[in-house]
């Protein structure tokens, strides 16, 4: 059965209409975010609606079914970030303005190379990071 409208809704505002993991605005884009589902379905998650969250379409898209990353430093594996369990500001913090998001736990570093949180893939110009950079010349990010 479908996520209902109204259950969306509670998802949207309880994220004040961020993505939960890389804090776009879904106010800025052209389309509305997805509901994602923190444990996936096809691993055993329910619709309930501490196992949803907002996403945007790139995290959607980047995060897919995977529940785990690979930490750079440690090289060993951890949980995704949940943001129904944990606190953004203490796995990530905005550097260079507002322009990178950086981990600064095991979670937090696993968290940006799966789900590509910086765009690393992609030349300056065709990134989430190039957004950014105009967003910030708007005075619309980095979110407070």
């Amino acid at each position: 059965m479908p996520i209902s409208d109204d259950v969306k809704q509670i998802v949207r505002k309880r994220a004040k209409y961020l993505c939960e993991y890389c804090h776009s605005s879904e106010r800025l884009s052209a389309s509305r975010f997805t509901v994602d589902h923190i444990t996936p379905k096809s691993l055993g998650g329910s619709d309930a609606i501490d196992n949803l969250a907002l996403a945007c379409r790139r995290c959607n898209e980047r995060r897919y079914n995977f529940i785990a990353g690979i930490d750079p430093q440690t090289k060993e594996t951890f949980p995704l970030f949940n943001p129904r369990q944990q606190k953004w500001e203490e796995h990530f913090v905005w550097t260079y303005q507002g322009l990178i998001i950086e981990g600064i736990t095991p979670i937090g570093r696993a968290t940006c190379i799966r789900l590509d949180l910086n765009d690393t893939r992609y030349p300056d110009d065709d990134s989430i990071r190039a957004t950014r950079g105009f967003w910030i010349k708007t005075g619309l990010h980095p979110p407070s």
